[in-house]
């Protein structure tokens, strides 16, 4: 009788001590994957329902904010502007998760950074809930005139401090509301985002850093850099005058000017005029090798590092790919063939030329404040990319200066301030094309980029991105300045 209670009473610790054993793997050791399991809505709802600091804009404007509701999410996340800066400060949901500002520094906005200190013991002893705030280097002001200048037209808008990479704009056409995904009715958010998803137009696509383009003739601001980088010069070498250029290596294909104008002579007169047939001559000149380290130098084949999430990372092919294709290599020196490039690419291109041969990293974020109001982190500029020296930089004003003052960019000048740019038209081959813009003002101290593009335009001509893109970009610059 002994033996069989001593058994039992064994048998009785054994099974307590795997009891004990689970119930320490379930509650330490799997916590963690168990709260993050997506079964596990309790937690969810939880991490949902955290307080939550606001975004606001660099004039003041509260662009992400919460409020209290009661219900078992407890709060709301609100978007007062709506659509206006949808694709900067993305989307707070509880069936989606997030996007934007709201998932870059999500961190920060529940109060989770490692930067957020306590003030006092008692903070700690009270569990005391704090957030922060984080406020954008984007204005209001000036988004909103770079949205009604571009308006119910597809395309983007990108506008950039050259000097520390702040972006002063960032807009999109079509943009969304992100108020419907942050609903607490899961039933009108997914049908909010059923209808999103299912449109044509892609509302939810941020089209300035997330979407890649033929940046066309604005890339001609790389070739021409990488020109000025390799010997060449305002005075050498000279293109000859054509309406085509044959192109090698293609059985008799040739590479037509638009409108079949006849155009040539050297870097600056073929820059103001944007001669295709002397860039793509250009390019063959250079060489595969010359011109894909032109173009790496410039940011290609790198992804900016906006603090954003999904940053498209703009295309220029390896050296490797012209070997047997020298038709490709003419091509892609104007913009064309397998080159494609973000609005926030050919932006920081120009801000490099803006700024001294040096394209810093582009920033959305400010700074952030706790919600006792202590700064508790600023943005730091910091360099990114330096594809060119100061004197080529130089050179390429100049010569973009020329590109306003007697070229295809005349529309985009402003009264008493000198602007630089240079205009784009991209082919897509279905007989429309993109329009684009880069510039930036003044001129002799830049203090704004701007990148524009229009999509699908018909019936164009080379100087279309002058017609097309360059008022948006004028109006932004104006605005940006404050000139009349």
């Amino acid at each position: 009788m002994n033996r069989q209670i001593r058994w039992l009473g064994i048998a009785g610790l054994v099974l307590f001590l795997l009891l004990f054993v689970q119930l320490n793997i379930i509650q330490v050791l799997s916590a963690k994957r168990l709260n993050d399991n997506r079964l596990n809505t309790r937690q969810a709802v939880k991490d949902f329902s955290q307080p939550r600091g606001a975004i606001q804009t660099a004039d003041g404007v509260v662009v992400a904010d919460s409020v209290d509701t009661g219900d078992s999410f407890q709060r709301l996340r609100r978007y007062p502007t709506g659509a206006l800066f949808a694709h900067v400060t993305g989307f707070f949901s509880f069936t989606f998760g997030s996007e934007g500002v709201e998932r870059s520094y999500n961190k920060e906005l529940t109060g989770k950074a490692n930067k957020l200190k306590l003030n006092n013991i008692s903070d700690l002893l009270l569990d005391k809930k704090r957030t922060a705030n984080v406020t954008l280097t984007l204005t209001q002001r000036l988004q909103q005139v770079a949205t009604q200048a571009l308006g119910p037209r597809k395309g983007a808008v990108v506008a950039l401090d050259p000097r520390n990479g702040a972006v002063l704009a960032m807009a999109d056409f079509p943009s969304f509301d992100p108020n419907p995904l942050s609903a607490h009715d899961q039933k009108v958010v997914r049908a909010a985002w059923a209808q999103l998803v299912a449109s044509p137009d892609k509302p939810l696509l941020p089209r300035t850093y997330r979407e890649r383009y033929f940046p066309g003739s604005t890339f001609k601001i790389v070739t021409a850099s990488t020109a000025l980088s390799n010997g060449a010069t305002t005075s050498q070498p000279v293109f000859p005058f054509l309406t085509e250029l044959p192109l090698p290596q293609s059985g008799g294909q040739v590479l037509k000017n638009f409108g079949g104008e006849r155009c040539g002579g050297a870097l600056p007169q073929i820059l103001a005029v944007s001669c295709n047939t002397s860039f793509a001559q250009l390019g063959l000149d250079l060489g595969a090798q010359k011109l894909t380290a032109g173009a790496d130098a410039f940011g290609f084949n790198s992804a900016p590092p906006l603090d954003l999430p999904a940053v498209a990372r703009s295309l220029f092919p390896p050296a490797t790919a012209f070997a047997h294709d020298k038709p490709a290599l003419a091509k892609s020196a104007i913009g064309q063939q397998d080159v494609q490039a973000s609005p926030l690419q050919m932006a920081l291109a120009a801000s490099a030329i803006a700024n001294n041969g040096i394209a810093m990293v582009p920033h959305v974020m400010a700074e952030v404040r706790d919600s006792e109001g202590q700064v508790i982190d600023t943005f730091k500029p910091q360099q990114w990319k330096k594809p060119i020296t100061p004197d080529v930089a130089s050179t390429m004003k100049d010569m973009m200066i020329g590109v306003v003052q007697n070229g295809t960019a005349t529309r985009v000048a402003l009264p008493n301030v000198q602007v630089a740019a240079k205009t784009g038209t991209a082919q897509t081959g279905n007989n429309t094309s993109h329009t684009w813009m880069a510039a930036f003002a003044p001129a002799d101290a830049p203090q704004v980029v701007v990148a524009v593009i229009v999509e699908n335009q018909p019936n164009v001509s080379e100087a279309t991105g002058g017609v097309v893109a360059a008022p948006i970009a004028r109006a932004v610059l104006q605005a940006a300045l404050g000139t009349p």
